[in-house]
């Protein structure tokens, strides 16, 4: 079961407004925005989820993470998983890293490529790491509070981050010498050892970044300054760590949850060419339980607010989590719809929080087969990769349409999930299909090859 995030009072301040997803009509991607790419230069669109296991750890680490949770994963069409790992189950004492614990990644990453599921590699932490309660993420030992003091949250666990001995700890991690080699040291443990592994697509430097208020400062001028001064310097010192074992993947960074108020980032920019830009969105008031409501407005300001960043940087968007702690409310299924459709506005896809079963935010009942409400509405036909330039996509029940006109790097794919039925694919102009059809009951991929010039159509149609 995900820990609940329920943020009220303190939370409603800095919520991190992730994300949002698609109606039943998808536009394509601001052209302001590059696309995220592959090595073959295809345009890429990820769709997935987070896989975390936030209770287990030691020697029972990623115990509830199974090679089913890929499995399923990937049954359902989707390509993508946001993997958390936690700095204090890889370094639990100074300088000695867990063998066993790289082993359980590494048998994660193996079950995604048996898969065809690209993973990002989260450093994950909530509320700093262990030293505050049962939290997880940077070890005890790299944890220094000036003895300041911290009282948990039990019905608000976000309001944690306000507390003086965790914002303190976000500080001395930021400036101080040591705590910044032993952060640029675990990366390159980790990216070291798995920088050639065919599932890895990235590395997400850290969750939710937070940090330190200075007297006279309100959160969003606060959140401003520490992006700016502190988490940006962060960001290049572990950008230039990873660079010493693998120059190959991703490089993906958040904003402090403060942008998900629609605030703009006070981040600058990460020297390296290849950076992705990966907030995270949660309403505030829907974290607290509420019902999604339309004529509020926020979605739009978030999206307003959220295309600067890379816009201004030429750096794709993945949005990194997102997804309503109680998705049967009465207009959840409209947020559904809302969301991806804003999302296909500026982003390269994301990753719903979590793939797992049972209730709260987990995307399946404990039963493994039925969805909980509404997140079925995640499941549906996309383009993973285009080999050309999109001019246009749709996305009705049951029919997808993409509009590209050819490159001349490879093979277009179109992802589409198992229906009882199966689909039927056509293609329009100088490409074809490798087959005419997808099979009942199977998730599959529509592959189309161009022979020429011209504008492409395909068609993929529920039989």
């Amino acid at each position: 079961m995900p820990k609940r995030r329920l943020r009220t009072a303190a939370f409603l301040a800095v919520t991190a407004v992730l994300a949002l997803l698609a109606p039943t009509a998808e536009a394509r991607t601001d052209p302001g925005i590059p696309r995220l790419t592959d090595g073959s230069g295809r345009a890429l669109t990820l769709r997935g989820w987070n896989l975390a296991d936030k209770e287990n750890r030691g020697e029972r680490a990623l115990d509830d993470i199974t090679e089913r949770s890929l499995r399923d994963l990937a049954a359902h069409g989707f390509n993508f998983a946001r993997l958390a790992v936690f700095w204090d189950d890889l370094e639990p004492e100074r300088g000695r890293y867990s063998e066993r614990y790289l082993r359980k990644i590494e048998q994660v990453l193996d079950w995604a490529a048996r898969y065809r599921v690209r993973v990002v590699i989260d450093a994950h932490q909530d509320i700093y790491g262990p030293a505050f309660g049962t939290h997880r993420g940077i070890p005890a030992w790299a944890t220094r509070t000036d003895g300041l003091p911290y009282k948990p949250h039990p019905d608000d666990w976000f309001a944690e981050y306000f507390e003086p001995a965790v914002q303190a700890a976000f500080e001395h991690l930021y400036e101080d010498e040591d705590l910044r080699r032993a952060q640029s040291g675990m990366w390159r443990v980790l990216a070291g050892r798995f920088a050639h592994h065919p599932a890895v697509f990235g590395y997400d430097l850290i969750n939710e970044p937070m940090g330190r208020m200075r007297p006279g400062e309100d959160m969003f001028e606060a959140a401003r300054r520490i992006e700016a001064t502190q988490i940006t310097p962060m960001y290049n010192r572990i950008a230039d760590a990873i660079r010493e074992v693998d120059r190959r993947h991703w490089l993906f960074i958040e904003p402090t949850p403060a942008a998900g108020e629609g605030k703009r980032t006070g981040l600058g920019r990460v020297d390296d060419p290849k950076v992705v830009y990966a907030p995270h969105f949660y309403n505030a008031a829907m974290e607290a339980g509420r019902d999604y409501d339309p004529a509020s407005g926020w979605l739009e300001r978030y999206e307003a607010e959220i295309v600067h960043y890379p816009r201004e940087h030429r750096v794709p968007i993945v949005v990194g989590e997102w997804g309503p702690l109680n998705s049967g409310l009465p207009n959840m299924g409209r947020f559904y719809e809302d969301a991806i459709a804003s999302i296909g506005r500026y982003a390269s896809g994301w990753a719903s929080w979590q793939w797992c079963y049972g209730g709260g935010y987990c995307a399946l009942e404990r039963d493994g087969v039925r969805f909980q409400p509404n997140k079925e509405r995640t499941v549906r036909a996309y383009a993973a990769a285009v080999a050309g330039v999109v001019r246009g996509e749709s996305y009705e029940e049951g029919r997808y349409r993409l509009e590209y006109v050819p490159g001349s790097w490879g093979v277009t794919e179109v992802s589409v999930p198992a229906l009882a039925g199966g689909w039927r694919v056509s293609v329009a102009g100088p490409a074809w299909a490798e087959a005419s059809s997808v099979p009942p009951g199977k998730a599959g991929t529509v592959r189309v090859r161009a022979l020429g010039g011209g504008a492409v159509t395909v068609t993929v149609t529920s039989r």
